[in-house]
């Protein structure tokens, strides 16, 4: 009898770069993980570090990797000298990210022509995003023709909102005429957080309501209700929302208009301005909150200002999420700096104990892998860090889809 394969090789491709992770679901484990970076450049770099027995560990070289094509074969290569080559009967899928799916895609979708042609037409409102994405599933069909292509969506999470919370008040042949409305992103990660934080609570997320922030340098904040997004910070793209590192967040749109007809700029510089140049990094010219929380503690007024407005927005959408929701349940911090800058924490939820918010002091410097609660016993909300996986979360999305012919069933964490 031919073992039941149960490998996903999850693909996150940028524009010049290839994140990978090659899981076993038969118990969510990880097999290998790496990084093709600077495709196309002379000095193309590959990280590869298996995760289970196998010749030596990580593994790095520096050579040209001419186009994404060359990127997964020369991954597909070290998987191999693991025994964990792609053409391995064990693997059963490939999972691609896909940062945007519009409408149309509410779920993980195996992907077909119909599939990549939604994709690419969504292009004008992805368009540093979907073009690489797109990219990557089909340097990964010419490969491995004869195996399912999955695309889970940053956006997927997101189409429960409700049209109130997704429409931009503004004409509306216009904006259905260029599908002008809040998407939201970061999907998998506020939907695999949302679902763990009710695994802490001893719930099942159908019974709590959750507001999750993932903050990294993209950052991003969602209000969960019942396991179902009702509303999210970014909007049409990931400028909108949050302080992030690099990124705006919200901004009087008029902004525009005046930087353009006083300042003389350009619409590319304006877009590279908002995305690129301003954020923490336009604040105080550093976008590590490690380094930005160092030079608070120096006396740095440039950092603290910055820290203080990126706390205030944040405080913001707490407060606008709880009126949202009307009951908050937990508050679950995430990514990077979520995850690790207590500082953040601390700060976010000072002044909010009339919400049932609040840290304990020692709980929230505890440093774990692990889902934790750093609110005090009998707090009104839990408040929590719940690392995320979002790697985990779509091979877990890619498997349910195309590995459950026989009817087994795979934990979702």
């Amino acid at each position: 009898m031919t073992p039941r394969a149960t490998r996903v090789l999850v693909l996150n491709s940028g524009s010049s770069s290839v994140k990978y992770q090659l899981l076993d679901m038969a118990d969510g484990s990880r097999l290998a993980a790496g990084l093709v970076e600077r495709i196309g450049e002379e000095s193309s770099r590959l990280v590869h570090t298996p995760l289970v027995s196998g010749p030596g560990g990580k593994r790095e070289r520096t050579e040209r990797i001419a186009d994404h094509r060359a990127a997964l074969e020369a991954v597909a290569a070290e998987l191999a000298r693991d025994g964990l080559g792609l053409d391995s009967p064990a693997l059963a899928a490939i999972g691609h990210r896909v940062v945007h799916g519009g409408l149309k895609f509410s779920a993980p979708t195996v992907v077909d022509d119909a599939v990549l042609a939604e994709i690419e037409r969504l292009v004008p409102v992805a368009p540093l995003h979907n073009p690489a994405n797109l990219t990557g599933i089909r340097t990964a069909q010419r490969l491995r023709p004869d195996l399912p292509q999955v695309a889970v969506f940053d956006t997927a999470f997101h189409t429960t909102m409700p049209e109130y919370a997704a429409r931009y008040a503004i004409d509306t042949a216009t904006a259905d005429a260029h599908r002008i409305r809040r998407y939201g992103f970061h999907g998998t990660s506020h939907a695999y957080v949302s679902r763990r934080t009710a695994e802490l609570l001893g719930k099942d997320p159908s019974e709590i309501n959750v507001i999750v922030l993932h903050l990294g340098n993209g950052a991003s904040a969602s209000a969960v209700e019942g396991g179902r997004c009702v509303d999210t910070s970014m909007g049409l793209t990931p400028l909108e929302g949050l302080v992030m590192g690099t990124r705006s967040g919200d901004i009087d749109p008029a902004v525009t208009f005046h930087l353009k007809r006083v300042a003389g700029m350009s619409v590319d510089e304006i877009d590279e301005l908002l995305n690129k140049k301003s954020g923490l990094v336009g604040l105080c010219g550093d976008n590590d909150m490690r380094e930005i929380r160092r030079r608070v503690d120096e006396g740095d007024e440039r950092a603290r200002l910055a820290f203080d407005v990126y706390i205030h927005r944040l405080k913001k959408y707490i407060g606008a999420y709880t009126a949202v929701l009307g009951r908050v349940d937990a508050v679950a911090f995430t990514a990077g700096v979520g995850e690790n800058a207590a500082a953040v924490r601390e700060a976010a939820m000072a002044g909010l104990e009339n919400l049932g918010l609040a840290v304990d002091a020692e709980r929230n410097t505890v440093r774990s892998d692990e889902p934790r609660v750093i609110s005090p016993d009998g707090a009104g909300v839990v408040v929590a860090v719940v690392p995320t996986d979002e790697e985990l979360e779509i091979a877990r999305q890619t498997f349910a889809l195309v590995g459950q012919a026989d009817g087994d069933r795979v934990s979702a964490t």
